[in-house]
C-alpha cells in the first residue's frame, strides 16, 4: 500500500509544521496562527520560549517538549495524539522546523505512518538572508552549522572550497569571528561573502565585500559578536585550476618565497590566484629550498 493510500486511513490525524517568526512577531502569518490556536497539542522545541510566543497570541494549547535529545522518544506520544484525529503543531524556537532544527524524526515516522503532514510555512533565516544577500540564487547549498573545533571546519570548508553553488551557514555568535578567519584561509581572501545578522530584528545588520573585508567589519563593529548569523558565500569559479590558469602558480610561489616568509607568499598567491590559502601555503612548504 503506498503512503498516499495509507494516508486516507487516519483522515483526523495531521501534522502541521508551522514556521514562527524569526525576531520581528509580525512576520507571523495569519494561518499559522490559526492552526497554533486549533491545535490539540503544540510539540516545541522549547515550551518556555514558545510559551512566551502563544502568550503573545492569546493562545493556550496543551506543549510538550520536542528537541534534539528527546525526539526519538517522544514520537510514540506524537502518533497517539494523531492516532486520536487530532491535530499536532510542530514548532521550533525560531523560523521553519527541520531546517538546522528538531522534526525530521516526527515528521518521517508520521509520514511512515500514514498521517497527513502538511506545512504552514513562514520564515527561514536562511531564506531571508540569501533573498537580501545579492549573490546567485539560481543554485545554493545550506550547510547549516559548521563543527565547533577548528580542524574540523576547515576539513569541511575545504571539500566546499570548489562548489559552483553559493553556499549557506549558520553560525552562533562566540564562533563568526573563527569562522570568516577560516574562510579567508580556505577560500581565499578575496572570496565574496555577505554576513546576515540578527534578520528581521531592531539591529539587522549585513556585512558584505570580501572576506577579508567583511572579517574586519565583523572584527570593529562592536556589536559582531552579537546575535545569530547567516553566513552567505559566492560559489567558486569554474574550478580552482582554471582561476589560476593564467598563471604558473609554482612559479609564482617560488618567485613569492625568494623574497617573503612562506605565510606572506601564501597570502599573496591566494589574492592573485583565487586559490585558497592554505594550500598555497602547503605548496609553499613544499617548493622552499633546505
Amino acid at each position: 500500500m503506498s503512503s498516499s493510500e495509507r494516508s486516507t486511513d487516519h483522515s483526523g490525524g495531521v501534522l502541521s509544521i508551522v514556521a514562527t517568526p524569526i525576531g520581528n512577531l509580525d512576520d507571523l502569518s495569519e494561518r499559522a496562527r490559526q492552526v497554533l490556536a486549533s491545535a490539540d497539542l503544540v510539540a516545541a522545541e522549547d515550551t518556555r520560549h514558545s510559551g512566551r510566543l502563544l502568550q503573545h497570541l492569546g493562545i493556550s494549547r496543551p506543549m510538550m517538549a520536542l528537541h534534539d535529545h528527546n525526539e526519538r522518544g517522544r514520537v510514540e506520544r506524537v502518533l497517539e495524539v494523531l492516532g486520536q484525529g487530532q491535530k499536532v503543531a510542530l514548532i521550533s524556537d525560531a523560523g521553519t522546523p527541520l531546517i538546522s532544527d528538531p522534526g525530521y524524526v516526527v515528521v518521517r515516522e508520521a509520514r511512515a505512518a500514514g498521517y497527513r503532514v502538511t506545512p504552514v510555512p513562514g520564515p527561514c533565516a536562511l531564506i531571508a538572508g540569501l533573498s537580501a544577500a545579492g549573490l546567485p540564487t539560481d543554485r545554493f547549498l545550506f550547510a547549516g552549522f559548521l563543527p565547533a573545533k577548528r580542524s574540523g571546519r576547515q576539513a569541511a570548508l575545504e571539500q566546499l572550497r570548489k562548489e559552483p553553488a553559493t553556499l549557506v551557514f549558520y553560525e552562533s555568535p562566540h564562533r563568526i569571528s573563527d569562522l570568516m578567519q577560516d574562510m579567508v584561509e580556505v577560500f581565499g581572501a578575496g572570496r565574496e561573502c555577505v554576513l546576515g545578522r540578527e534578520l528581521t530584528k531592531t539591529f539587522e545588520t549585513f556585512y558584505s565585500g570580501s572576506a577579508e573585508t567583511v572579517l574586519g567589519e565583523l572584527q570593529a563593529d562592536p556589536h559582531g559578536a552579537k546575535g545569530e548569523f547567516v553566513v552567505m558565500v559566492r560559489g567558486a569559479d569554474a574550478s580552482p585550476e582554471d582561476a589560476g590558469s593564467s598563471v604558473d602558480t609554482d612559479k609564482l610561489l617560488e618567485l613569492l618565497i625568494a623574497e617573503l616568509p612562506v605565510k606572506k607568499a601564501a597570502k599573496i598567491a591566494s589574492e592573485l590566484t583565487g586559490l585558497g590559502k592554505n594550500e598555497l601555503y602547503q605548496r609553499a612548504l613544499a617548493l622552499k629550498p633546505d
